[in-house]
């Protein structure tokens, strides 16, 4: 479970981009951010999953204020964590499955992180994700073959199998085509409801947001506006994250 209470983020001492945002979300739960440009979607993001900080708030993680950790208590925290970028990081010269297996490698012995070779369940565990994802007959092909769709479902295989807790992504389908779109929003889907992942989403699509997330959250102006199980969303509700 995360428990943020008065999330506030300012640029330059002054500019306020992040006002008081409070909220709790638990495991399992799919939430995507929907905003305008400028919302703040992005900032909140990179605050929630520690690669930015903020200058007011708490921070409740398992029951712990990680505001008040230190950076290695950080980073041992950030390894329960995984984000996914709008361009996920994969090397395109390794076929799907090593990249999968790549993001075992942050789990293992600094040995085996070296060397790169990996255990016979790492590997299984690896074929078991591409399935989940629908990528098995693909497990061999090189990464730079994949379309953009293909690609950002490894980099969700690589994030669960480092054991992730919770799932950051920043605007994991923009610029797809509809199918593929649909594609890795319902994988994700399938794994905040099967595996409990706690999934936190930028999204810039109203209607992918209505159709397969748990919760949406409207973000304008810096503060979260709306709150709600994900539905269709109202116009009154449109014109208040729009607006």
């Amino acid at each position: 479970m995360i428990i943020v209470r008065n999330l506030t983020k300012r640029f330059d001492s002054e500019r306020e981009v992040l006002s008081k945002i409070s909220f709790q979300a638990d495991k399992g739960d799919f939430i995507a951010i929907l905003g305008g440009s400028g919302s703040g979607k992005t900032t909140l993001l990179r605050c929630l999953s520690l690669q930015e900080s903020w200058s007011e708030g708490q921070f409740i993680y398992e029951g712990n204020d990680i505001t008040s950790f230190n950076f290695i208590e950080k980073m041992k925290i950030k390894r329960k964590w995984a984000m996914i970028e709008e361009q996920p990081y994969l090397n395109l010269n390794m076929t799907a499955i090593q990249n999968v297996l790549s993001g075992r490698y942050k789990k293992t012995s600094l040995l085996r992180f070296v060397t790169r070779v990996s255990a016979k369940n790492d590997h299984l565990e690896a074929m078991d994700l591409l399935e989940h994802v629908e990528l098995l007959d693909k497990a061999r092909e090189k990464t730079a073959k994949l379309s953009g769709g293909e690609r950002q479902r490894v980099a969700i295989a690589q994030a669960l199998v480092q054991g992730t807790e919770i799932l950051f992504a920043d605007e994991p389908v923009i610029g797809l085509p509809p199918e593929s779109a649909n594609r890795v929003m319902e994988d994700l889907r399938n794994i905040s409801r099967k595996k409990k992942v706690t999934i936190i989403c930028t999204v810039n699509n109203v209607e992918l947001a209505e159709r397969f997330s748990s919760r949406i959250w409207g973000l304008a102006g810096g503060r979260i506006v709306l709150d709600i199980a994900a539905r269709k969303l109202t116009l009154r509700e449109r014109d208040l994250i729009f607006k």
